[in-house]
């Protein structure tokens, strides 16, 4: 594909208005329907949609560096105010659906935001529950007519939750079909003040900030410029114009409060992809029905349809059975957020799909190596992009340096000046080696190695992550720091487990597990005891991450006296 019309950088909302007449009457976007149909958004729709918002945001008082978070799960709206508050020159955050009501009001109230765009009754509860920590927030925008967030607070209070006073809430909480009236009826009266904010705003400043997992301590906010995203993306598609084209369908699936979501958004913006969209629950559902010619996922999806083509039998009649569940079109395929096994991209590879990976950090806006289909190494995460620099520091750490490294952490500047060396490296925190042919290895999440009695560097991420295989095992969290010898908790997969699975056949399930891993790893990376947890890992009660990672130190506190007993 040639590129060349998409390498001026610009900010992300530019990329669908500059390009609007072509494109207006296109379906941008396609929503299931209950009979199974679907309904198409334009583009000139969606762009319609912005305008209005980013009118609504500025009368609002949202300028320039203002912050603007949405708490939502996927929908077009959701776009529609990223890239409002980005037009009205305002910083977009993101908040996960999945954060309690303490993690969302964190970010807000960390952020400073000045308005929250939310979806379903949930959410709104978590928002309302945490009122008093929303001090800054002078706008609420509620993208479903259908809640009322009076009687959603009235509910709450007759349970005894302390809740704004209701005069303050109708006050404060505004419909989005009201946004959007009120900025169409400014739109109006004057049609190019909507363009004139958009063209000045900066490329040098934030565009977005993002939170950080946060597994250890409270998540960081971390600003990325415009600049900083467009150097990235250009990178991007440099690297693997090859196999994309304009106009291609996807099916979006990720959540775009996650980086990896976001960025198949905008890189459809950008080159005009028909976008389908779908869930978790739906996506290997709605893959033979959409036949995508691009498809991003995280490993699991991959993982799930090699193994389910795998059972068809070998060869071709494996492969056939993949062409089946994709669609048969699949050109472009990216795996990120984990690390996808080898032995699925050697499967995919073999029937004619090439899986790109990679690797990077929010902080790294996102990407810092790619596999690219002229060069890649499936037991790598690729070579380093065009525009950043990237060496191992004594240890191994990964360092890295350029326009798309973030400048440092949002009211944090502790945590900024230990993250980026004396002459301006950033320090990634995780442990690589480079190839002979220069691509770049993950060895090691840096701050997890635990060094046991006998003096060994171990990396439990690298031992648990030997588990994933296995559909009845949820988690394993390996412990040893300054032991003699590695242990683990193990969280049990209810659901995986055939009906009326007694206490003594899952213990023996997971012990073969355990023994299998062991014959994988050094004798000194073995587990030697394990304890089956009686309680699960939640983000309600902070063992989890917002994006369902295990926080380590938290889950090491909640279960010390287990994990102890286990050296009786």
């Amino acid at each position: 594909m040639d590129i060349s019309r998409f390498e001026e950088l610009k900010i992300a909302p530019r990329a669908i208005f500059d390009l609007l007449d072509e494109r207006r009457s296109r379906p941008r976007y396609l929503l299931p329907t209950a009979n199974g149909d679907w309904k198409a958004v334009t583009w000139g729709a969606h762009a319609e949609e912005i305008r209005a918002i980013a009118r609504f945001l500025t009368k609002e008082g949202l300028t320039t560096g203002d912050r603007g978070a949405i708490f939502a799960p996927n929908r077009v709206e959701w776009m529609s105010a990223a890239m409002a508050i980005q037009a009205a020159g305002g910083v977009m955050v993101p908040i996960y659906p999945a954060s309690t009501a303490e993690q969302a009001a964190y970010v807000a109230g960390h952020s400073d935001a000045k308005v929250i765009f939310v979806d379903t009754k949930p959410l709104l509860e978590r928002l309302l529950r945490a009122w008093s920590e929303l001090g800054a927030v002078t706008r609420i925008v509620t993208f479903d007519e259908a809640l009322d967030a009076v009687a959603i607070a009235t509910e709450l209070k007759n349970q005894g939750v302390k809740v704004p006073p209701l005069g303050e809430l109708a006050q404060k909480v505004v419909p989005w079909s009201r946004a959007l009236a009120l900025g169409r009826a400014l739109d109006a009266d004057d049609p190019q003040a909507f363009f004139r904010t958009m063209n000045a705003v900066s490329l040098d400043q934030p565009g977005m900030m993002l939170y950080t997992s946060g597994t250890s301590g409270n998540p960081k906010g971390v600003p990325l410029t415009h600049r900083n995203v467009g150097v990235n993306g250009l990178d991007w598609l440099r690297c693997l114009a090859p196999l994309l084209e304009e106009n291609d369908v996807d099916l979006l699936w990720l959540p775009m409060s996650h980086i990896f979501g976001f960025g198949e958004a905008c890189l459809g913006n950008t080159l005009g992809f028909t976008t389908y969209m779908t869930d978790p629950m739906n996506v290997m559902a709605k893959l033979p029905i959409v036949k995508p010619s691009v498809f991003m996922s995280v490993p699991s999806i991959w993982e799930k349809l090699a193994t389910t083509a795998q059972a068809a039998g070998e060869g071709a009649a494996a492969h056939n059975k993949l062409k089946e569940l994709t669609g048969g079109n699949l050109r472009f395929c990216l795996s990120g957020g984990a690390g996808l096994k080898k032995s699925v991209k050697d499967f995919f590879h073999s029937a004619g799909n090439l899986i790109i990976e990679g690797y990077g950090l929010t902080e790294t806006s996102p990407t810092l190596t790619m596999n690219r289909p002229d060069a890649f190494r499936f037991d790598t995460v690729g070579k380093v992009f065009p525009s950043v620099q990237v060496k191992l520091a004594e240890d191994g750490e990964i360092m890295a340096k350029g326009p798309s490294v973030f400048g440092g952490y949002h009211k944090d500047p502790v945590a900024t000046k230990e993250c980026f060396t004396d002459d301006g490296w950033f320090k990634t925190g995780d442990v690589g080696r480079f190839t002979e042919d220069g691509f770049l290895q993950i060895i090691d999440r840096k701050k997890d190695i635990l060094v046991t009695a006998g003096g060994k560097n171990v990396a439990p991420a690298n031992i648990e992550l030997r588990f994933q295989s296995e559909p009845h095992i949820a988690h394993v969290v390996v412990y040893g720091d300054g032991q003699r010898y590695l242990v683990a908790g193990v969280w049990v997969n209810d659901a995986a487990l055939p009906k009326g699975t007694s206490v003594d056949q899952i213990r023996e399930m997971v012990q073969r597990s355990v023994e299998r891993v062991n014959g994988e790893v050094a004798s000194f990376e073995s587990i030697k005891k394990f304890a089956i947890m009686p309680r699960p890992l939640t983000v309600a009660d902070g063992l989890l991450t917002a994006t369902l990672k295990v926080r380590r130190k938290k889950v090491y506190e909640a279960f010390k006296p287990e994990l102890e007993a286990l050296y009786a």
